[in-house]
């Protein structure tokens, strides 16, 4: 390998140890055991600085580069140069006698000089013996390592955090130098480590030694040089040179750096420009309405300084929101120097129906060969998870091991939403694997997410600052930000923190959002850009309903949208709705049963909407449970058999094919441009509630939170003033008829309103009385929207929310809901990462040491993934189908073609409702170590299946059936 010069010279002409024969290439950093092939460590550390800097011109966006450049107090060339530098320190950590040793072939590479140096062989992970040498190493260049957050402690944190977590630097012990030469390695090996070090330092031209290294920018530098480490440990990618002829650093280099645009362009991370285009062909509208025209006029000039800034734009559901989000977005992108958008949703529903809204605006922009990607539990439905993704989850390296086996420890797994509970981890390994194809997923420059997967980044997981790369540079779009509990929105504000530390701009969208919570997120955010408390302390940041506000990151001042163009937005828009409450007593159970559910509410449900099935119309009933919905829809179709065929059942718990094929069913009918049926009831459960852009001509619902029935309410008549001169698309009775929302009052015996106790774990009782209450006071008032919807929100949700009040229960109460809400920020505090102000180690941002099973981005808990399927005539083999035609893949390894079948065919169902998976229910063996497949639990035939104190079945028609002991 072109040994020319010794070991132990200690020669000091880098350039002459660039050439051919210049620097020791036996070290190895990758091996393939199968063919026996070895990459020298050298050739991989500048392979990863390559990709970096390809990865600095053509991924990083304006504004990343600016926040990496101000971090280290350098100019941008400097800091394009000292990137790739560290990026490449990250694996030196390999070259130290347990790596080497760990396969013998490859000890067997080494020089007799350094293998009689090794000295006693210790086990130092080598991401870890990375940052214990490089304390050392980069002190000896004139980097500070004089406290936690000296620039040389920082960039060994930053080289040593390339497997997902930050690590504490010991500098007195374990990256003291007698600890070093002791542990990894005697004089030969540290001369060749110092050797290679400054080999990178100036095929970089990273001679300029930083002054600082903040928090964001050693967050953004690592994640870069993970996605870096990634794409250059591709077999595909250094196999291939494992195989050519020797030569020196220099050559290897140049060569590395001309193939580096070609990988980077096949991982698809490369960025494109999207062109402006006129409003009409963008969004396909013949013009913006009121609201829309306020952002476009006005926010260029606010955000004209090129400092990010949060926008938050409230209006009632269905007048256009997404479409405000995106010229937003086009505009904030355009002053901030960031690229793409980042959707993220609080349900995959919602997701879908904005993967659909943002893959429409990315066509209407020609954007040839760029992809929207869609990242959800449940992404496997669309269009954005094609095969190729699949593998791409299944092939991906989260961790490179020790060869001897030893991996870090990194047990746990990524559940049906990313973190929804603690319980119940996939093997290790496959769900980590899982875990990185979502961060993947992340990456690309147009992203809709459910909210969970970016909460995730202010947890103390492992890569979290891979999601906080993902997320930075580009601005980030909270869709209905008024749907998370206590718990997540605590997480949320933490997250706002960190964009505004990294210079992304922020847009939140809602249609039911309080005051006080409006105020604390936009808050949270402009303090993490470093503006003081004292301040903010003299502003408000609340916008008028409907309208919008917008606060930059320079100077916290918020501008809102102007009184004349808001009026006239509210005249263009306004629809009138008529609450009613229907109070029927809490007796008699379900037909199925998940717990109590009178048969006078499904008689007050049919009755109410018998009407539509006598003379048509389109309407809805939601129901509380999916047990109840079940019940509402066989009582339904009993009730009405000449209109049995057009009653629809939606719920979360039917097999995920049959759900995505009742939901497109139903959007196709009541959509905005559907053909409209003559008749259509749905009876659902809250999917119904966001995501689905639907119109409703009446629609009965149970008792929720005000915020809830508001949100339904925003689906009747919904496209009525987009149909003024089209014609009558409704039933002739309905013409004329103010739109109806019957409430579903539960009452005791004393008429008074009681709450269900399968209800209880669904929302807060108090907002429930209290909501029950404003309904009984508004009597048959007809409401107008979005007039009086801000009025209505603060009576119930406001802060202080004092409506009704004055009564002793209502009181206990409020002082109940108000502990739980405490107790939810506890626990929800207890696992975040510190904002960025707070951060003096990077090792603090892993404090913890979370898996991403054991954090949590919502209470609750996991839930599992149910797989129906059947048994073939005459045989105990397992099919997919009831017609016998699809087996169920049991030995091998399962093709993309065949996971994409059995993901679809899955629903979702409690952890606790399957405390213990039996022998017969467990998933097959081949795929216990699939990221996709580990932990789904078979229902296998048509019978019950036992789990626990509960019997469950896959009803054709019902979904999943539950019933308890």
């Amino acid at each position: 390998m072109g040994e020319r010069v010794p070991v132990g010279s200690g020669a000091s002409d880098v350039v002459a140890e660039g050439r051919f024969g210049g620097l020791s290439l036996q070290p190895w950093g990758k091996s393939d055991s199968a063919d026996g092939v070895f990459y020298g460590l050298l050739f991989h550390l500048l392979d990863t600085a390559a990709i970096t800097l390809e990865l600095w011109d053509r991924f990083l966006t304006r504004r990343q580069r600016e926040l990496i450049a101000d971090g280290l107090g350098v100019d941008g060339a400097a800091a394009r140069s000292l990137t790739a530098f560290f990026a490449s320190l990250h694996d030196i950590g390999k070259l130290t006698p347990w790596w080497q040793h760990s396969v013998p072939a490859g000890w067997m590479r080494l020089g007799e000089e350094l293998r009689e140096d090794a000295g006693r062989l210790v086990h130092v992970p080598h991401d870890r013996a990375s940052m214990h040498l490089l304390a050392g190493l980069l002190e000896e260049l004139g980097y500070d390592v004089s406290g936690n957050d000296a620039p040389g402690v920082r960039v060994a944190q930053i080289a040593g955090g390339h497997h997902g977590r930050f690590l504490q630097v010991d500098l007195s012990g374990a990256a003291a130098g007698a600890r070093v030469r002791a542990a990894l390695g005697g004089s030969l090996w540290q001369e060749l480590r110092r050797r290679y070090v400054a080999q990178l330092r100036h095929l970089t031209g990273a001679g300029q030694v930083p002054g600082r290294v903040s928090v964001e920018a050693a967050v953004v530098i690592c994640g870069l040089g993970t996605v870096a480490d990634r794409l250059a440990s591709r077999r595909a990618v250094w196999l291939g040179r494992a195989h050519a002829p020797a030569y020196g650093a220099r050559e290897h280099f140049a060569w590395s750096r001309g193939t580096a645009r070609e990988v980077v362009a096949d991982s698809g991370l490369g960025r494109v420009a999207v062109p402006g285009l006129p409003f009409e062909v963008a969004h396909g509208l013949e013009e913006p309405n009121a609201l829309q025209a306020s952002v476009m006029a006005r926010l260029p000039l606010l955000a004209g300084s090129g400092r990010a800034g949060i926008l938050v734009v409230t209006d009632a559901t269905g007048t256009g929101k997404s479409v405000t989000a995106l010229e937003a977005t086009r505009v904030l992108n355009e002053a901030c120097g960031t690229s793409g958008v980042c959707w993220l949703t609080p349900t995959t529903a919602l997701a879908d129906a904005a993967f659909d809204t943002v893959r429409k605006w990315v066509r209407a922009h020609r954007l040839e060969g760029t992809e929207v990607g869609l990242v959800h539990s449940h992404g496997w439905h669309s269009a954005a998870f094609t095969d190729r993704r699949i593998a791409a989850v299944e092939g991906v390296v989260t961790d490179d091991a020790d060869t001897d086996g030893a991996r870090d420890d990194h047990p746990g797994g990524i559940g049906a939403e990313a973190g929804h509970g603690r319980q119940g981890q996939a093997p290790a390994g496959a769900a980590e694997r899982r875990s990185a194809g979502w961060e993947q997923g992340l990456l690309a420059q147009f992203t809709v997410a459910t909210v969970d997967q970016a909460l995730m980044a202010v947890q103390p997981v492992r890569h979290n600052a891979l999601r906080l790369l993902a997320l930075s540079g580009r601005t980030v779009v909270v869709d209905e930000a008024h749907a998370l509990e206590p718990f997540s929105e605590l997480q949320l504000r933490r997250l706002l923190a960190w964009l505004g530390g990294l210079g992304s701009p922020v847009v939140l969208l809602s249609a039911t959002l309080p005051a006080s919570r409006c105020d604390a997120l936009v808050r949270a955010y402009l303090a993490g850009t470093g503006l003081s408390r004292r301040a903010l302390e003299q502003f408000v940041y609340t916008p008028a309903y409907p309208g919008w506000l917008f606060a930059d990151s320079a100077t916290g001042v918020p501008h809102r949208m102007d009184e004349e163009p808001r009026r006239r937005h509210i005249r263009e828009h306004t629809r009138t709705v008529r609450f009613e409450e229907c109070r029927v007593p809490l007796w008699g159970r379900a037909r199925t049963s998940d717990g109590p559910a009178a048969p006078t509410h499904l008689d007050a449900a049919a009755s109410l909407l018998a009407p539509f099935a006598e003379h048509g119309g389109c309407a809805a009933v939601v129901r509380a449970s999916t047990a109840d919905a079940q019940a509402t829809y066989l009582h339904l179709k009993d009730a009405w058999p000449h209109a049995a065929g057009d009653v629809v059942l939606l719920h979360a718990r039917l097999p995920a094919d049959r759900r995505q094929e009742v939901t497109a069913r139903v959007r196709a009918a009541l959509g905005p441009a559907g053909p409209r049926p003559r008749r259509m009831i749905v009876v659902a459960t809250s999917v119904l509630e966001l995501g689905l852009n639907l119109d409703l001509d009446e629609m009965v619902a149970d008792l929720a939170a005000l915020a809830r029935l508001l949100q339904l309410a925003g689906r009747l008549r919904r496209f009525e003033l987009a149909w003024r001169g089209t014609g009558d698309r409704r039933a002739a009775w309905l013409r004329g008829l103010v739109a109806r929302l019957t409430v579903l009052v539960p009452t005791n015996a004393d008429g008074k309103t009681s709450i269900p106790p399968h209800w209880r774990p669904l929302e807060p009782a108090f907002l429930l009385h209290e909501t029950a209450a404003l309904l009984q006071d508004l009597g048959q008032e007809d409401i107008e929207i979005p007039g009086r919807v801000q009025e209505l929100l603060e009576a119930v949700h406001g802060a202080p929310s004092t409506f009704h009040r004055a009564t002793w229960d209502l009181e206990q109460r409020l002082a109940g809901y108000m502990a739980a809400v405490g107790a939810q920020e506890h626990l929800s505090a207890r696992q975040l990462v510190p904002p960025p102000a707070r951060v003096s180690s990077l090792a603090d941002l892993h404090r913890q040491h979370l898996t991403a099973a054991q954090a949590v981005t919502r209470p609750g808990v996991l839930p599992r993934r149910l797989l129906p399927c059947h048994h073939r005539p005459g045989s105990r083999s397992l099919t997919l189908d009831a017609a016998g035609e699809h087996p169920l893949p049991v030995t091998g390894r399962p093709t993309a073609a065949q996971v994409r079948a059995i993901l679809q065919r899955t629903l979702p169902a409690p952890r606790a409702w399957i405390p213990h998976v039996p022998v017969s229910n467990a998933a097959p063996p081949a795929w216990r170590d699939h990221p996709l497949l580990a932990d789904i639990v078979l229902l296998p035939g048509e019978g019950f299946h036992r789990f626990g104190d509960s019997r469950m079945r896959i009803d054709p028609e019902l979904g999943l059936v539950r019933e308890r002991d």
